[in-house]
Parts: C-alpha cells; structure tokens; sequence
C-alpha cells in the first residue's frame, strides 16, 4: 500500500542510461510520462523495455492549459 493517490499503471516504453542518471519513459494508455531516476535505481528495480510499471506523481503543483 501507498498513500500517494496518483498512480498511473503503464507500460516502460524506453530506458536511456548515463553514467549516474537514466531516463526512463512510460507508456500510460495514449501518454508518455518521463522520469529522470539514478542509474542505480533503475539496476536495482530491472527496469526493461515492456515491464508494467506504476507511476506515482507526487507533486506541489499542477498545471492545466487549454487549447486556445
């Protein structure tokens, strides 16, 4: 269990690492979410191409715009 309210079941699309940081994008239904993580975190989870994951947005601020 987690308190955060905002998860969002995707699908990990790409995983680019660097030295120390990798960036990992998901999948979620007809969006991408990107998220910058340690290289080691993403060695310690197994993060791979194709994996379901959840995404956790804990945020301060949200922003909304429109079209127009």
């Amino acid at each position: 269990m987690l308190s955060a309210r905002n998860q969002l079941k995707g699908v990990v699309k790409s995983v680019k690492l660097g030295n120390i940081m990798a960036e990992v994008v998901v999948q979620v239904g007809d969006n991408e979410m990107v998220s910058v993580i340690t290289r080691g975190s993403v060695e310690r989870m197994g993060l791979k191409e194709g994996m379901p994951i959840t995404v956790i947005v804990k945020a301060t601020e949200v922003m909304l715009a429109t079209d127009t």
